[in-house]
């Protein structure tokens, strides 16, 4: 009779772990998160007609220690160009919070970022026009280095918004100042708004 008691204890202990073990095998894996990224710097270097650099490379800042999409306020420098120039700017990004060179991520995987440049500075009569200046391995543009050419005097807003996993070969997607950038699908990582002054 205690055998039997036994032999049903074990049983319904069995039971009981594998029916746990299966519920938490059915549970759904976490979603892959953006990136957090605490720092945007952009490094802006003249170039001549023959496309080498001259001068002096001039950098401009955006900081949030709580991260750029989840702080309070971010601290963002005035990017300050001079007019009828050509640069070569390039983006560098990067999470304090845990010591990592974003910059070497988007560069690894090429194929699921993208930046795009709007604002304000891009529209109606623009100060600025962009262009890409890398690509992925399928012919994609990434945005991390692009040309810049600044083409008037006044103020302006340029908006930089990087985007992962959306469809590079939707229509309009290889547009660096496309508005609707959102119809191509994926997640926003960053979307910050620099003030641009020309003189």
């Amino acid at each position: 009779m205690k055998n039997y008691r036994f032999n049903y204890l074990v049983l319904a202990f069995s039971a009981i772990s594998v029916l746990f073990s299966s519920c938490k095998s059915d549970d759904p894996e976490p979603e892959n998160e953006g990136e957090v990224i605490t720092a945007v710097t952009l490094k802006f270097t003249e170039l001549n007609s023959a496309g080498a650099p001259v001068g002096t490379p001039v950098e401009f800042k955006a900081t949030d220690p709580d991260g750029l999409e989840l702080g309070n306020g971010p601290t963002i420098q005035t990017i300050a160009l001079s007019r009828g120039k050509t640069y070569l700017m390039e983006i560098f990004l990067f999470n304090g919070i845990e010591n990592e060179d974003i910059t070497e991520e988007i560069r690894e995987e090429k194929e699921e970022h993208q930046f795009f440049f709007l604002g304000s500075a891009f529209s109606g009569t623009a100060l600025l026009s962009y262009s890409y200046g890398d690509e992925d391995i399928d012919g994609n543009p990434v945005g991390l280095i692009g040309n810049v050419q600044t083409l008037g005097f006044n103020a302006a807003q340029m908006r930089v918004v990087l985007r992962h996993d959306l469809n590079k070969n939707f229509a309009g997607a290889n547009n660096p100042n496309w508005e609707n950038f959102v119809q191509a699908g994926g997640e926003t990582d960053l979307d910050i708004t620099f003030p641009v002054t020309l003189n």
